[in-house]
């Protein structure tokens, strides 16, 4: 098995795929006790305390232990602050396929992914595609830690508001990081949860692209998408 196989074996995912009544849940198996990511307590921007990663926080997390949630079928409508305090609708990057990813600066999956979406805005940005980084944090963390990475996507920032933009895509009791992939009409196409890899990413574009070209259906993107998920996820033979 190749150390890349390795890597998204190991990963601990949780992918949710909006359908008209509801949500389809992959979740990884792992042999030991994983988290999915690091839970934010509701309303706090800045780093949880020690106990928020206790394992046993993560527990009602797993596949079961919470029922799934009401993907929008259409990008909401909301506005936060960008680098500079600016408000910014998500409006403006309309006529764009988008890959909005939430995050903090003091969750680690969230900065391991970070130079993947840097690289996949750059790769993209010629096929109508943006990524836009939605920090629940705060503002002087945000814009430090981003230019130390030389982040180039744009950015938009809050913290109780950035938690109820959260909530607007059902994750109200948010797992960081999450990406919520939309095309260029503004359907939402996938919602996945977890640290985000190039090939999960690159699966899910392409099946944004194949929308865009007016190729297939929405619904048989997100089982495509669905499809494809569960196949990187299966342990290789051998």
């Amino acid at each position: 098995m190749t150390m890349s196989a390795l890597r998204l074996a190991g990963a601990a995912l949780l992918v949710l795929l909006g359908v008209w009544a509801g949500a389809w849940v992959y979740l990884h198996r792992h042999s030991s006790p994983v988290a999915l990511g690091i839970p934010v307590p509701a309303g706090q921007a800045s780093a949880p305390n020690p106990s928020d990663l206790a394992e046993s926080s993560v527990a009602g997390l797993r596949e079961g232990g919470r029922p799934p949630v009401k993907i929008p079928d259409k990008l909401p409508q909301f506005s936060l602050g960008d680098r500079t305090g600016k408000a910014t609708s998500i409006q403006s990057f309309a006529g764009k396929a988008l890959i909005i990813n939430f995050w903090a600066t003091w969750c680690a999956p969230c900065r391991s992914e970070m130079p993947l979406l840097q690289a996949l805005h750059s790769e993209w940005a010629g096929r109508d595609v943006s990524v836009v980084g939605i920090a629940v944090d705060y503002r002087d963390k945000v814009v430090d830690y981003a230019d130390k990475l030389k982040i180039t996507y744009p950015l938009l920032i809050g913290e109780q508001d950035a938690l109820d933009v959260a909530a607007t895509f059902g994750v109200d009791s948010p797992v960081f990081p999450f990406t919520v992939f939309t095309d260029r009409r503004g359907e939402v196409v996938a919602l996945f949860v977890g640290e985000l890899h190039r090939p999960q990413a690159e699966l899910i574009l392409s099946e944004v692209q194949n929308l865009d070209k007016g190729l297939v259906q929405l619904p048989a993107a997100r089982q495509a998408i669905a499809e494809g998920l569960r196949s990187l996820q299966a342990p290789k033979p051998g």
